[in-house]
């Protein structure tokens, strides 16, 4: 009886997990023989790991990494430029800590988004806040927030991110009003928290491809100069993949 009204002030106190180990062990044959320091550790350690879970479960969806990508499933093979301790070093996310970028560029089908979202994953995994968005979109975005007034209110947002992956970064050329909302992100990102960014373009093309030289000096300063460079070469793995695993091509 006294066991009962506990488990049922438990799930008052909204203490689920708990709630439902208490009841589990007390099922068990040695649930009796169970020391009380080790009965409370089991029913505690539960509840934490869940909270724990849902709490990784939700920064994995406000990440919106747009796919399944983790560190451990990135491709690893001689020539790629991808090396197995680099990726460990970045899983570790001693980058995010050190307020540090991670530039990713190769050609088209090589990857590079899926270790973007891959490094968002690790971040979210280490306790981080992450977001993943293509540059276009996020312009797009910026745009529509300067004329509805929350122009301010989603730089700040991003600025609160802890990664930002700026995905298919000089995709296509900007426009003036696009290249100084960059600027205005990367500003207040700048020393305060980490930016992915993936590109075609190798980081020698930036500053002729951003046009402006006083914008693209700017821009080029806050990222470049304090970044992990990565360059993914080999062919496209879409191509290599094809339709021959089922139709999931997912560049790793």
């Amino acid at each position: 009886m006294i066991l009962e009204e506990t488990i049922q002030k438990l799930l008052q106190l909204n203490l689920k997990v708990m709630a439902q180990s208490l009841r589990e062990m007390a099922e068990q044959p040695g649930f009796a023989a169970m020391s009380f320091e080790d009965s409370i550790a089991l029913i505690v350690d539960r509840e934490w790991t869940d909270r724990q879970n849902r709490r990784l479960a939700g920064r994995i969806k406000q990440a919106k990494l747009g796919m399944s990508a983790c560190m451990e499933d990135v491709y690893c093979t001689p020539g790629r430029g991808v090396d197995k301790s680099a990726m460990r070093a970045l899983a570790g996310c001693g980058w995010v800590r050190a307020k540090q970028n991670v530039i990713v560029v190769g050609s088209t089908g090589t990857g590079k988004s899926y270790l973007g979202a891959a490094l968002a994953h690790a971040a979210c995994r280490a306790g981080f806040r992450a977001l993943r968005t293509r540059v276009p979109r996020l312009l797009q975005e910026l745009a529509v927030a300067r004329a509805d007034g929350s122009y301010v209110t989603t730089l700040n947002r991003l600025a609160q991110t802890h990664v930002l992956v700026l995905d298919d970064f000089l995709i296509a050329p900007l426009k003036d009003s696009e290249r100084r909302d960059l600027l205005e992100v990367l500003e207040d990102r700048y020393d305060k928290s980490s930016t992915v960014i993936t590109s075609q373009l190798p980081t020698k093309s930036w500053h002729e491809s951003l046009e402006d030289p006083t914008v693209a000096d700017a821009i080029c300063d806050r990222v470049v100069h304090n970044a992990h460079v990565l360059s993914i070469k080999g062919p496209s793995i879409r191509k290599t993949k094809g339709l021959g695993d089922g139709g999931t091509n997912t560049a790793k």
